[in-house]
């Protein structure tokens, strides 16, 4: 069986080392193989929309969309809460490609299955 990663991020430009250390994370996951789930919330959600990764900057750190890049050539899965993406007016039609917009019930779902390790940024 392939392990799953579930990864989710509390925190965006507010908290830019939390916010970079979990899009890294997802990022090594895939490419070592490991199946990834990503979930934005909060601040973190707007990383979903074209462009807004490019305009986040830590040093010492890579560059958001390479991350976000890699984390999906990997088949890596990105999803914004449901909630989080309603309070900031972020409809599915409005995502990078692969992106999907899912609540509490799918993350809970996917958090709690068999081989699953849960982390939250």
């Amino acid at each position: 069986m392939r392990k799953k990663l579930v990864i989710k991020v509390t925190a965006g430009a507010d908290a830019p080392e939390r916010c970079s250390q979990a899009f890294t994370v997802a990022a090594v996951a895939v490419a070592s193989g490991i199946e990834v789930s990503l979930w934005l919330t909060g601040e973190s959600s707007w990383f979903a929309l074209p462009g807004r990764a490019a305009e986040f900057e830590l040093p010492h750190a890579a560059p958001l969309p390479e991350l976000i890049d890699g984390i999906r050539a990997g088949g890596g899965m990105i999803t914004v809460c449901t909630q989080c993406a309603a309070r900031r007016d972020i409809e599915e039609k409005d995502l990078i490609e692969g992106a999907r917009i899912a609540g509490a019930q799918v993350f809970v779902g996917e958090a709690m299955a068999d081989g699953v390790q849960a982390l939250v940024y």
